[in-house]
C-alpha cells in the first residue's frame, strides 16, 4: 500500500507540475499578449498625441493669420474712413476758399495769365462781376457764367477744345492725392 501511496503521491506530483507548467505558460502567454495590447495602444495613443499637436498647431497658425488679416483689415477701413473724413473736410474748406471774390479773382487772374490765345473763364454768377473787373484789361479772355457748376471755374482755350477744369471737386481731389501718402504714413 505504501508503493500505491507513493505512487498516488508521484502521480499527484507530477500532475500538479504539469499543471504548475501549463499555467505558467499559458501565464506567461497572457503576460507577453497584455505586453503587445500595451505597446500598441501607446503606440496608438502616442500618433493621437502627434496628430492632436499637429492639429492644434495648424489652427494656431490659421487663428493667428485670421487675426493678423482682421487687423490688417480693420487698420485699412479706419485709414480710408479717416482720409475720406479728410477729404470731405479739405473740399469744404477748397469750396469755401472758392466762394470768396478775392481768392477767385487771384486765382482765375494767375490760371490765364501768359496765355497766347483766345480763352473763356466760366464760373458762378455770384462771382462773375468781380473777375470780370479784375481781367477788364485783358482784352482775350472773355468771362461767362456758369450756373451748372458749383464753387470754382474753368478755363477753356484753343477754341474750346482745351479745358482746365479749377472746380472745388477737382481741387480737393488733387490736393488730396498729393496729401494721401503722407496722410497714410501719419495713421500707420
Amino acid at each position: 500500500m505504501e508503493d500505491l501511496q507513493s505512487l498516488l503521491e508521484k502521480i499527484n506530483r507530477d500532475g500538479v507540475e504539469k499543471a504548475e507548467a501549463e499555467a505558467k505558460k499559458i501565464v506567461d502567454a497572457a503576460k507577453a499578449r497584455a505586453s503587445a495590447v500595451v505597446a500598441d495602444a501607446e503606440a496608438a495613443a502616442a500618433k493621437m498625441r502627434e496628430d492632436a499637436e499637429r492639429d492644434t498647431a495648424a489652427y494656431v497658425a490659421r487663428a493667428e493669420e485670421s487675426l493678423r488679416q482682421a487687423a490688417r483689415d480693420t487698420v485699412i477701413k479706419v485709414e480710408n474712413s479717416i482720409l475720406a473724413l479728410l477729404e470731405k473736410t479739405l473740399a469744404k474748406d477748397v469750396e469755401k476758399a472758392l466762394s470768396d471774390e478775392k481768392t477767385i479773382c487771384d486765382l482765375v487772374a494767375e490760371a490765364v495769365k501768359g496765355l497766347a490765345s483766345p480763352a473763356t473763364v466760366s464760373l458762378p454768377p455770384a462771382l462773375a462781376p468781380a473777375v470780370k473787373a479784375r481781367l477788364a484789361a485783358n482784352e482775350q479772355v472773355t468771362v461767362v457764367l456758369d450756373e451748372v457748376s458749383g464753387a470754382g471755374f474753368s478755363v477753356k482755350t484753343d477754341g474750346g477744345r482745351v479745358e482746365s477744369s479749377f472746380s472745388a471737386e477737382d481741387i480737393a481731389s488733387e490736393i488730396a492725392k498729393r496729401l494721401r501718402p503722407d496722410l497714410a504714413k501719419l495713421i500707420k
